[in-house]
């Protein structure tokens, strides 16, 4: 991509959810993680601080704070969103206020975490986080996470303000998509699963925030490259069996362990509760890996050729 222009939020396919990656120690490996996002802007995917994948609740806010701090200072040719997750108001509001005055592009609001709140509940909070921002805001649904959807009033009442920018949907539920897009017009939808992009898609999704690109950054762009042509059949039922392997447990036990025996990274290692004991087998992540790369040599072939 041209590095002398910075790709916009808004016209970003990929957001690579990206791992926190520790040492030896469990202390985060600054030097590892800028390693990372320069591969992620290589590919030209937008990059994700800070969410589940990147263990954001297992940090503490000094980390959050310098990792946000270590990438922003990198002045990437790609965007930056920050997640922003937890239970506690007030901290969150804090953490909003202390990333607007850092070079990132957008937040990642995270759903409700364990009190399950109704409508007017997920307004109120969603609605004290976009007044705080001086972002674009992308808001969260994963209800394995928070125990319930995002209600599509909600979304719908707050789809309105100037900082609501667009959904992540992680919920796996197509019926639940199709209603935000039908309540939501103003928001701009995105699959929170890399295997359901090829569905989503073709049901308005504009893009995808990853975790297999982690692992596979620039096949992961070419991948979602194709489902927004419609070339679906060219990647069923590949991706959909390759990334299957990398929720086999909790996430991001596998992608972690996969890009450790791809030397991607020094360590596999998480914080607790996450364990790699808890992944028993690596030979499907191997399998997965090699379908991709399969995948990808193909599709350059077919490139090279036409």
């Amino acid at each position: 991509m041209n590095q002398n222009k910075k790709l916009s939020y808004q016209d970003c396919l990929v957001w690579t959810a990206l791992i926190t990656p520790f040492d030896e120690h469990h202390q985060v490996d600054y030097q590892q993680l800028t390693m990372l996002a320069q591969q992620q802007a290589d590919a030209g995917n937008g990059i994700l601080l800070l969410g589940s994948t990147g263990e954001s609740l297992s940090l503490t806010v000094e980390e959050q704070l310098t990792i946000v701090e270590t990438i922003s200072e990198l002045a990437l040719a790609v965007p930056i969103m920050v997640g922003i997750g937890g239970y506690n108001l007030a901290q969150q509001k804090q953490m909003l206020s202390d990333c607007n005055q850092l070079a990132v592009d957008a937040f990642l609001l995270g759903a409700t975490l364990y009190a399950k709140p109704n409508v007017h509940g997920q307004q109120m909070w969603y609605q004290a986080l976009l007044d705080k921002a001086e972002k674009p805001c992308m808001l969260y649904n994963v209800p394995s996470r928070s125990g319930i959807n995002l209600s599509v009033e909600a979304l719908a009442n707050l789809q309105q303000h100037p900082n609501c920018w667009a959904l992540k949907e992680a919920s796996g539920q197509i019926e639940q998509f199709l209603q935000y897009r039908k309540h939501c017009p103003q928001v701009s939808l995105y699959s929170g699963e890399d295997a359901l992009m090829p569905v989503l898609q073709s049901v308005g999704a504009k893009g995808l925030v990853s975790v297999a690109a982690n692992v596979w950054p620039q096949q992961t762009h070419r991948y979602v490259e194709h489902c927004l042509h419609g070339n679906t059949q060219s990647v069923f039922p590949v991706w959909h069996d390759a990334v299957q392997a990398l929720f086999d447990v909790a996430n991001p036990i596998p992608v972690k362990t996969l890009m450790h025996l791809k030397g991607l990274i020094q360590t596999p290692e998480l914080r607790l509760p996450l364990s790699a004991n808890d992944l028993t087998a690596i030979e499907p992540l191997q399998l997965a890996d090699q379908q991709i790369q399969q995948w990808h040599l193909s599709q350059s072939s077919l490139r090279q050729s036409a």
